[in-house]
């Protein structure tokens, strides 16, 4: 077959799947705008009205104010865990250092319900559930195999040599973590801590699980006003939700693209 020709075959199949997978995505948009009060596309014109809903809406904002908090707090503790984690893993053998990273990894390969389980009956032993710090802790652990890929990805690139030499000139551990280690893996950090933030703000499942009524996020008072009534401000809120993982996408290929190879 000519080259030209396959060129041909493989970049139409690429545009089809990407089709595929984002406009599914996108047409929350238009569906946001729509003009009528159900979920559709807009009839006669484009309208804020839904919008303004949202915006007049104190449930819907303290949900979003509630999420954004959490995943706020989420990011900055599976970070720091996440980054101490990595660099432990650093000092340790080659054989160590695999078995505690697919150790890490396991949450991402388990159902979501499975882990949700699993949070429920160690939370109620706890007496954590419907609480803030119950979610927290749960996101937090959840977040950490996404912070602990990215921070091992920017250890990949430190030559081990170089914190070795700071130690043999007289620097502290500490010291050496501080101004060599830590300053060498921030991308992997920022990249790690804005994909944490991701994974809190649009968890679902686990706070179905722990939370009852005390704690209302924004992606659990979208599933109640599913089972209530199927409202176009779900639209708009999912505009939103797209909308914020693609700028913190956004920031992560900004943040990358800058930094020195």
């Amino acid at each position: 077959m000519p080259r030209s020709t396959l060129s041909l075959v493989f970049g139409t199949a690429t545009w089809v799947v990407l089709a595929f997978l984002v406009l599914p995505i996108l047409i929350v948009i238009p569906v946001s705008l729509t003009d009528t009060s159900f979920i559709g596309l807009p009839r006669d014109h484009l309208s804020l009205q839904h919008y303004e809903t949202f915006l007049h809406s104190p449930e819907w904002l303290q949900s979003a104010w509630t999420s954004i908090w959490i995943g706020v707090v989420v990011a900055a503790l599976a970070t720091a865990l996440g980054t101490a984690f990595c660099i432990g893993c650093w000092f340790l053998s080659d054989r160590a250092a695999m078995i505690a990273r697919w150790i890490l990894i396991v949450p991402i390969l388990v159902p979501p319900v499975v882990q949700s389980l699993g949070f429920y009956k160690f939370w109620v032993t706890l007496g954590m559930i419907d609480t803030y710090r119950g979610v927290i802790l749960a996101h937090t652990l959840l977040a950490l195999p996404y912070v602990s890929i990215s921070v091992f990805a920017a250890l990949t690139n430190l030559d081990p040599r170089i914190p070795q030499a700071a130690r043999n000139l007289g620097a502290p551990l500490g010291f050496a973590i501080r101004t060599v280690i830590l300053p060498s893996i921030r991308p992997g950090m920022i990249t790690g801590a804005v994909f944490a933030f991701i994974v809190s703000f649009d968890e679902i499942v686990g706070v179905l699980f722990l939370t009852v009524r005390r704690v209302e996020t924004l992606p659990k008072m979208m599933w109640e006003g599913i089972q209530e009534s199927i409202n176009p401000v779900i639209a708009v809120v999912a505009t939103l939700l797209v909308l914020i993982s693609l700028l913190a996408t956004c920031i992560v290929a900004l943040r990358a693209k800058r930094t020195p190879a």
